[in-house]
């Protein structure tokens, strides 16, 4: 199983968890049978469209090649503004690309607050943080002022980009959304590292990144 597949697989299996154990706390003060049916009936929706999930994760778009010239791109920006990646590398510096699925949910809440807290670790290390997600501009906008964060979120609208990338999960019924994953481009616009087992470490994610982008630039 290659790494876009796992990464799929962990999501499915994280979301899954989160349903049952939600369903099971809710349930203990609703006990009739209709209830108990209705319940079983929604948990083997989510099963199979995890299923479904990740079946079609092995059959999507290949991660991009590391070394590669990154997948181009131009998006609008939570400030109103269009971002490309030229206009990202222009300056000169590095970038930490990471794609989430929804503003404002436990885990992406959880993802950008720790890339804000190493942010200034970011800076002294010449790297700028972007988020993309398919969320609307105004949704990016509320999360990056709600959760007062110092980077800029990119609306990818259609999950194109995030099919470029490798990053993008089709549901069937509800549309596509980027898939948590995070890639280091250096300077050039080359793609130097792409993280793709995130889910089940959300909470060191900066850490590592951080670690590694100390030690690809080393290699640089």
């Amino acid at each position: 199983m290659n790494r876009h597949v796992c990464g799929a697989t962990l999501l499915c299996s994280t979301v899954l968890f989160q349903v049952l154990a939600f369903s099971d706390a809710f349930s203990l003060s609703m006990k009739t049978p209709s209830f108990q049916s209705e319940r079983r009936n929604f948990i083997r929706t989510v099963a199979i469209t995890s299923s479904i999930l990740i079946q079609e994760s092995s059959n999507a778009a290949v991660l991009p090649s590391t070394g590669a010239k990154a997948p181009d791109f131009e998006l609008p920006n939570s400030r109103g503004e269009k971002t490309t990646l030229d206009s990202l590398t222009r300056n000169g510096k590095w970038t930490v690309l990471y794609f989430y699925p929804g503003a404002f949910t436990s885990g992406c809440t959880l993802e950008a607050i720790g890339f804000q807290r190493d942010i200034e670790k970011y800076r002294s290390l010449n790297a700028q943080i972007v988020g993309v997600s398919v969320d609307p501009v105004e949704k990016n906008a509320q999360f990056c002022t709600e959760e007062k964060l110092d980077f800029y979120m990119l609306s990818d609208f259609d999950g194109k980009i995030s099919k470029l990338y490798g990053s993008a999960l089709s549901i069937p019924g509800f549309g596509t959304f980027s898939n948590r994953q995070t890639y280091l481009i250096d300077p050039q616009g080359y793609l130097r590292w792409v993280f793709t087992d995130v889910e089940s470490r959300v909470p060191r994610h900066s850490a590592e990144v951080l670690e590694k982008l100390q030690e690809v630039q080393k290699e640089a």
